[in-house]
């Protein structure tokens, strides 16, 4: 019978995993190694490998009405897309409405997390913390895993030759915090998503050029939409989802392509999605405005980097690039984890409906917050730990261990023969 719960990280994911155990009666205790609540939105001014923080200047890509729990929105005095603070600020609020901070070890290191010498019968886990130096080892019915995408950054330094070279700055998204480092310099960011998007607009005021390279181009989307609604007000709707549903892809396709280039033409501004690419999206009001003045080039993908300068896949040149800034996402990591379990959450096929491992006898574990979804998070990772925690109990199922594995299986197959056919 499951009855205390681990749970890992106090970000997002955490605190409402915390108030999930609390209205199924189990006993949650939450192990958060910094020393606040908050996760990715707590900012500070250092930075680093293992840190997962927002930079100072970000601001919510979904409106306030459709990107908080559903039993606690967001004052009424708040704007409609909020920035760091204020978000933060939310979750602070959280967290006292509803008396969660009592169940939170602040300055506490998940170190492993070990299956019980009886796992198979009683789906129990042995938690080893570290808390100022000191150890502690603990027995929990289940495991809740709250550490979010974002610990790992992807830094693909060996698919750009001539990178150990250059002489410039060098470095992770992850690791950006104010762009007044940046003063005066010439910036090349490498990677078209929300953050390259960000970083790109913000540093402008204050480089003297700012180059953002992309692969394959993007649909830019603005945070207003019709008569000055949120975007997402207005297009993320269950009529829009159905219909979205029931059209062919391509068919779908041309009337988001229609709508979206009513704000301007993607390929003017060099992008641009290629024919065959996987269409992508982000949210930023003034990248098309900082193009057009000419404060924010697109450049082709890298193809080479000198001492002092890069070099693009369409011939072109730029010389003198002072700083790389690499917005190339992140990876996953469980690195308390052991082995075979470790590698299986890597892979999200492994990932049970994306939140419980595949490998387990017993359904205790589940992973939080990993998933990819259409609008805000919070609403996404509420319904995972309501779920997780009914599993936990035993008031829902999930099919037995050997048929995850066999369907996982068969699927990763299948998404090669998919990767493989496509690059033939």
């Amino acid at each position: 019978m499951v009855k205390r719960v681990a749970i890992i990280g106090a970000g997002v994911s955490g605190l409402t995993s915390i108030k999930c155990c609390l209205e199924e009666g189990l006993e949650p205790t939450c192990f958060e190694r910094s020393d606040d609540i908050g996760g990715l939105w707590k900012f500070t001014e250092t930075s680093g490998h293992g840190k997962a923080q927002v930079y100072k200047s970000l601001v919510t890509n979904v409106n306030k009405e459709m990107s908080c729990f559903s039993d606690f929105p967001f004052h009424e005095d708040y704007p409609n897309y909020m920035n760091q603070a204020k978000f933060l600020e939310y979750l602070h609020s959280y967290a006292k409405n509803f008396d969660l901070l009592k169940y939170i070890h602040l300055k506490t290191t998940v170190c492993s997390v070990t299956k019980h010498p009886d796992f198979s019968a009683t789906g129990q886990w042995e938690v080893v913390t570290k808390t100022e130096e000191k150890e502690d080892t603990a027995t929990f019915d289940a495991v809740m895993i709250c550490t979010g995408r974002y610990l790992n950054p992807h830094l693909p330094l060996e698919s750009f030759p001539g990178i150990n070279t250059f002489q410039g700055q060098i470095l992770h998204s992850q690791e950006y915090r104010s762009p007044e480092s940046f003063r005066g310099k010439r910036v090349l960011i490498i990677g078209l998503g929300n953050t390259g998007a960000d970083l790109a607009v913000e540093l402008r005021h204050v480089a003297s050029q700012v180059f953002l390279s992309t692969r394959s181009g993007t649909w830019v989307l603005s945070r207003l939409s019709k008569d000055g609604y949120p975007t997402l007000m207005i297009f993320a709707t269950r009529f829009h989802q159905m219909v979205s549903c029931m059209l062919p892809s391509s068919m779908k396709d041309w009337m988001i392509i229609k709508q979206i280039s009513k704000w301007f033409n993607h390929k003017n501004y060099g992008l641009g999605i290629p024919k065959g690419q996987r269409p992508r999206m982000i949210i930023n009001d003034e990248l098309p405005s900082c193009i057009l003045c000419g404060t924010i080039t697109i450049k082709a993908n890298v193809e080479e980097f000198t001492e002092t300068s890069a070099i693009f896949e369409d011939g072109s040149v730029e010389e003198n690039i002072d700083a790389v800034i690499f917005a190339t996402g992140f990876t996953f990591s469980f690195p308390f984890l052991e082995e075979p379990t470790r590698s299986l959450c890597k892979n999200k096929i492994y990932l049970y409906k994306h939140v419980f491992p595949s490998n387990l006898e017993k359904p205790t574990m589940a992973v939080m917050g990993h998933i990819s979804i259409k609008g805000a998070l919070l609403p996404g990772v509420e319904l995972q730990g309501r779920w997780a925690t009914r599993v936990f109990k035993g008031l829902c199922k999930i099919p037995p261990t050997s048929q995850l594995m066999k369907e996982a299986t068969k699927k990763e197959k299948l998404v090669k023969r998919k990767f493989l056919i496509y690059f033939q």
